[in-house]
């Protein structure tokens, strides 16, 4: 796979170190001369260039990439070379790195962004995932919100603890993918049992998750978290880690679409 950066800060340079080490090919662009450093990630084509500027990016063969990360610590650049990487050289995926939260809104397909990521998110919700039991916590989102890898860690009270996978009946548009129990992770198979304590792990639709929450959990979970949570909408949403907190000059960015 061939993979672009913008930055070369930090996070840039981690990212094209793990993206190399798993055979990918990778190329920095980076315009600060003092951030230039190819001796951190040797492995990587460097190229000193304003990643906002169509003819450098023409020139890092943009059109050849498989996938583009905007990794700058500024906002509206990150969403300026997204933009750039979608709509003139058509890059099958965009990922976006959100600085800061009032931001987050504007990362979207509208500015070509198709994954977008933050930090402050991220931990959330591995915090959450990591003390919440009973409840579903929803990871990470793909695809603009189009389906999430969300968890659930089983208490002893939930109704199929003991009984094998296939006595679930998800819904349609929710999968188990993966099952955490102590330090093993077990590929679901129809026959394994489910026991408390296992974390059980979900890609799905956000339009099921009250649905998988009802199954896994029994009828009474979803209005217990709306209760916990002093929700009352029909549904409680989880934080997922695509998007939050860097560096703007102001609170818009220009030629941002209007704030739904």
């Amino acid at each position: 796979m061939r993979v672009a950066i913008a930055g070369a800060g930090n996070v840039g340079r981690s990212i094209a170190q793990e993206l190399i080490e798993n055979g990918h090919q990778v190329t920095l662009i980076e315009r600060q001369p003092t951030m230039l450093r190819p001796e951190r990630v040797p492995d990587a084509e460097w190229v000193l260039a304003d990643a906002c500027e169509l003819t450098n990016l023409e020139e890092a063969e943009l059109a050849n990439r498989d996938v583009v990360v905007a990794a700058t610590g500024d906002d509206k650049v990150n969403l300026v070379v997204s933009l750039l990487a979608k709509t003139e050289f058509a890059v099958p995926r965009v990922v976006a790195r959100i600085n800061r939260a009032e931001n987050e809104w504007l990362f979207t397909e509208q500015w070509g962004v198709d994954v977008a990521v933050s930090k402050p998110r991220v931990m959330a919700a591995l915090v959450e995932e990591a003390v919440t039991v009973g409840d579903l916590v929803r990871l990470m989102t793909f695809r603009q919100g189009e389906a999430n890898l969300v968890e659930i860690t089983l208490p002893t009270s939930a109704p199929y603890v003991g009984h094998p996978l296939r006595e679930v009946p998800l819904p349609r548009d929710a999968a188990l993918v993966a099952i955490l129990r102590g330090k093993r992770v077990l590929v679901p198979s129809p026959d394994d049992p489910i026991e408390a304590g296992d974390e059980l792990i979900f890609v799905c639709t956000a339009e099921v998750e009250d649905s998988v929450r009802t199954v896994v959990l029994g009828p009474d979970s979803v209005e217990r978290t709306r209760k916990a949570c002093g929700d009352p909408g029909p549904a409680v949403t989880r934080p997922g880690p695509e998007a939050s907190g860097g560096r703007t000059d102001g609170p818009g960015l220009p030629g941002a679409p209007s704030r739904p």
